[in-house]
Formats: C-alpha cells, structure tokens, sequence
C-alpha cells in the first residue's frame, strides 16, 4: 500500500493537479490494470492572500524652533549677505586699491554705492541668495511635507477650488488700502514709510522693474513657505489651527518691523494681512492663494515707485 503526500492528495487520496498556477485540480486514479477511464473532478479556484498594511502616518512637521530658526536665518542671510556682497562689489570695481583703516574702508563702500542702481543690485543679490538658499534647504529637510496640502504638509498643491485665486487677489488689492488707513489713524500724523519703499523712490526707472519682479515673486513665495507653511504647521499640533494662525501672523509683523524702521503703529494691519493669508492657507488646502495675495499686496504698495517716476 502506498501513502501519497498529503501536498499532492486530494480526496480519498486522490492526487491534486496544477492547472495555470491558479487552480487546483482533483483526478481519480484507478490504478494500475484497469480500463476504468481517468475520471477529472471540478478544479478548485483559490484566491490570492493579501497582507493588509496599516496606513501610513503622516510625516511630522519640523518643531517651533527649527521654524523660527529658519525665519532667523532667512533675514539673517540678507543682512549678512548683503555685507559680504557689497565688499565683493567694491573688490571688482576698484574701490577698495590701497584703502587704510576702518574709516577708510567705510568710505570706499560708500563709494561703491554712490552709482545709481547700485543698491538694487545689491538688494537683488542678497534677497536672490537668501531666497534660494531657503528654498533648498526646506526642500531637502522636509520633501514628503512639500506637497501636502493641509498642515503639516506645505501646501504646495493647486487650491481646493479656483476661486480661492480670485479671491486672494481681492484681499491683496484690500489689505495695502485697508491696513493704510489703519497705520495713519493710529500713528496720528506721525510719517510711516519702509526702507524698500524709500530705496524704490530713489532708484533709475530702469533698475525698478527688476527689483518689482524680486519683491512680487519670490519675496512672497519665500515668506509664504516660511510663515504659512513651516510655522503654521510646526504650531498647529499644540495651539490648533486658529491659534497657528494668531501665532504665525504674530511673528510675521515682528520680523516685518525693522523694515519699517521699529515703527510699531503699522504692526496691527501686518497682522490682519497676515491672519487673511492663514485663512487663505486653511480653507484652500494650498499656500498659491497666499503667494498670490502677498504678490499683489507688495505689488500695489510698490506702484507709487513708478508713479513718482512718472511725475518726475
């Protein structure tokens, strides 16, 4: 008597057939000596097994102070860019040939800066080269949270609904006319200017429409990331999503005061823009709504340079 493995039996001892990798198919052997015919039973279909695999969590967002540390190091690299470049401009214009002492130094910087166009060139540099080395830098650190349209992702992502577009080109158009009235009523006559509106006045038409590209396109792309993409979603765990909001907008009108010369009485219209860009955030799921209306704010703000050329 012979005992089949019980891998290749199937009922009664029956052998068990292969047919296509996917089936099973069960024969009646009679044996040897017989002319019984081979009797084939119905295949047996089996079904693939599937492992279930739990849901990927999302990656965290970077903590507050990583965040902040960005901030700082964004500003930080146009001030000290800015420094360094301005020394390399005096290098390659001769400037700087037998200069001796501190004060000497200082005057053939001056020099250097004298020519008209000068100082936008060099805004240019240094906001190009603090904006493109944050941009890498937040892209290599954090590349599952770049298109991720709700915190902790960047929003890097097309809104939710086109509207949102329009819509934040209207708040870009409000928020100059609005947060002006705003500045004037509470610094009661006092003069409010910033320095880039005041470095616009003073440059060649020719030098404007540059430095208008610079500040409409990735000034506002950068600090979007910044302030309503990687503070936003590194405060959101703790304080919430109204209270990210009220926070970020917070730290974007203090990083905004030195430019306006620590005049205090423009931070409350730099928070109300800044709280509408958070909700713009929220509720388009996408950070191109706020890039649009900070774009169009800083454009209408920067108009009056080519007005003033005009009269001129």
């Amino acid at each position: 008597m012979m005992v089949r493995h019980a891998a290749n039996a199937g009922p009664a001892g029956w052998p068990i057939a292969r047919d296509h990798g996917s089936r099973l198919a069960c024969c009646h052997d009679p044996g040897p000596g017989t002319d019984q015919p081979r009797k084939e039973l119905p295949a047996i279909h089996t079904l693939p097994t599937t492992i279930a695999t739990p849901p990927r969590e999302p990656p965290a967002p970077p903590g507050p102070w990583t965040a902040l540390g960005w901030i700082a190091l964004y500003f930080l690299l146009q001030a000290v860019g800015s420094s360094v470049l301005v020394v390399l401009l005096a290098v390659t214009t001769g400037h700087l040939r037998g200069w001796h002492g501190a004060a000497d130094f200082a005057g053939h910087i001056r020099a250097t800066l004298q020519p008209s166009g000068m100082q936008a060139l060099l805004v240019m540099l240094s906001l190009g080269l603090a904006a493109g080395t944050i941009l890498l830098l937040v892209r290599r650190r954090s590349p599952r949270l770049w298109s991720l349209a709700q915190p902790p992702g960047f929003g890097f992502v097309p809104p939710a609904r086109l509207g949102f577009l329009l819509l934040a080109v209207g708040v870009g158009l409000l928020a100059p006319v609005l947060g002006g009235w705003l500045t004037q009523w509470l610094a009661q006559g006092h003069p409010v200017t910033q320095n880039i509106q005041q470095l616009g006045e003073n440059t060649p038409l020719g030098w404007r429409i540059p430095l208008t590209l610079m500040v409409v396109s990735l000034g506002p792309l950068v600090e979007e990331l910044l302030f309503r993409g990687v503070l936003l979603s590194a405060l959101r765990p703790r304080w919430g999503r109204a209270g990210a909001a009220v926070l970020s907008s917070c730290v974007f009108a203090l990083a905004h005061l030195p430019g306006l010369g620590w005049q205090v009485y423009a931070l409350p219209a730099l928070w109300l823009l800044a709280m509408a860009l958070a909700w713009l955030r929220l509720r388009s799921g996408s950070i191109w709504p706020g890039v649009v209306a900070h774009a169009t704010n800083n454009a209408l703000a920067v108009a009056a340079w080519f007005l003033v050329a005009h009269a001129n």
